[in-house]
């Protein structure tokens, strides 16, 4: 680092995020050259059509360009700031800046669950810093309590809510007794979902936070391939009016957990699907857009992470945060620790994954059914919990909770309840998580 000198920052990409980042490096420098010890200078902007960004004036003509490697590799930067997303160009924009030494912040949540691997091993080649804060949760200060404030702990559960569009949507659901399909165009009308939700709605964009939790959390290299995944689009206003039934509330959660089963090496299961949970659960009261994680560790107990978990200016101050912590890392001629994946533990699949199941099931309302039934658990290996039945005429709703079994057998059972003739639908099928 030069000495006296200020902190060149690069920033790929001005979009919703990165106009915030240009706005508080503007508004904020004062304060920023002060915490940092130096000012921090943005020296140039990488955009896609420079017109349009030079007609919306946030950013110094003279500052934009449309040569993102060529910015990456003037030599007078220090810190490339990338809030394009996806996985190319963006993973070899990073690589390069970082196997030339210079500190990378990112928001990338999909490069870092797919390939976060080449990212951390292009910085430690460059000895340089990779932070991702903005990548999971917003503005919520997450990522740097599981690698640094317990990183001397031992994490035995992450569970949380990382998706803001569902969970907007599903509280709407619980709130209006709407279906799916009002409340996602309520939320698209209300800008909380994309013109094209899939990413959201489907898991996916869960799904990548998951990973990289589960790695931080387990020191394990966990890709988003290894993430069980499953999204909300098949939850219907029955299954929350059964959820609400039970006390519970349903939510689109990632779940990551070590096991430790007794005669066998431990491994990690890591899990992104709706499921209801208690209403005296911490996270059954998130609502709206917001995010929270559950975080469960030997020594530190329960620990919550609540807040905004999406949005321009929340993302930004993610990045800025991050930005200020490389930046004083090359002041100091200091790294910050390295990726931290000694543990590589087995990847459990979810078939392995002991759960809980809410099953309902439209059957025929004569003596003997739920026996016939019960059977078809008890061959399974399942044990139930609850039962509640309706009565409906000729037929009746059957609604049954089980006892912790694998993930397969539960399925197993399910299948072989489809097939009964006493059974006329399988009509809803969710996981259970919480206390029991």
């Amino acid at each position: 680092m030069r000495s006296g000198k200020s902190v060149k920052v690069a920033l790929l990409g001005c979009g919703t995020v990165g106009t915030e980042v240009v706005r508080l490096l503007r508004t904020q420098a004062a304060d920023l050259t002060a915490r940092v010890g130096a000012p921090l200078e943005l020296v140039g902007v990488a955009v896609r059509r420079l017109d349009r960004h030079r007609r919306a004036g946030v950013v110094p003509s003279e500052l934009l360009t449309d040569d993102a490697m060529g910015l990456v590799e003037r030599d007078d930067v220090d810190v490339v700031v990338e809030v394009v997303g996806g996985i190319e160009p963006a993973r070899t924009w990073l690589t390069t800046a970082l196997k030339s030494g210079k500190s990378v912040v990112t928001a990338n949540k999909a490069l870092l669950a797919e390939d976060g691997a080449t990212l951390h091993e292009a910085a430690a080649e460059g000895n340089a810093d990779l932070f991702y804060e903005a990548s999971v949760a917003g503005a919520i200060p997450l990522l740097r309590p599981l690698r640094e404030s317990l990183h001397g702990d031992r994490i035995t559960r992450v569970i949380g809510i990382v998706n803001g569009t569902t969970n907007y949507i599903l509280s709407r659901m619980h709130a209006t007794g709407a279906g799916f399909t009002e409340a996602l165009e309520e939320a698209t009308a209300l800008g909380y979902a994309e013109a094209d939700p899939t990413a959201d709605i489907e898991g996916f964009d869960a799904a990548a936070k998951a990973a990289i939790l589960a790695s931080l959390a387990f020191h394990t290299r966990v890709t988003v391939a290894d993430v069980y995944r499953e999204g909300i689009t098949e939850v219907s206003a029955a299954d929350v009016a059964s959820a609400e039934a039970m006390g519970c509330v349903v939510k689109l959660l990632c779940v990551a957990e070590r096991h430790t089963d007794p005669d066998e090496p431990e491994s990690v299961s890591v899990r992104v699907h709706p499921a209801m949970i208690p209403r005296t659960h911490p996270l059954a009261g998130v609502g709206e857009a917001f995010n929270a994680v559950f975080v469960e560790a030997e020594a530190a107990g329960r620990l919550m992470f609540y807040g905004p978990g999406a949005g321009g200016a929340p993302t930004a101050s993610a990045v800025l945060g991050d930005l200020v912590a490389v930046a004083r890392n090359r002041l100091a001629g200091a790294r910050a620790a390295s990726e931290s994946n000694y543990a590589a533990l087995r990847i459990r699949p979810m078939g392995e994954v002991r759960t809980r199941y809410h099953i309902s099931l439209d059957v025929d309302d004569r003596a003997g059914v739920l026996a016939t039934v019960a059977h078809v658990f008890a061959d399974h290996g399942v044990s139930i919990q609850a039962v509640r039945q309706e009565g409906r005429g000729e037929d009746a709703l059957l609604v049954i909770v089980t006892h912790q079994a694998t993930d397969a057998a539960l399925r197993a059972t399910v299948q072989a309840l489809a097939e009964l003739d006493t059974v006329r639908q399988v009509a809803g099928v969710m996981r259970v998580e919480g206390e029991q």
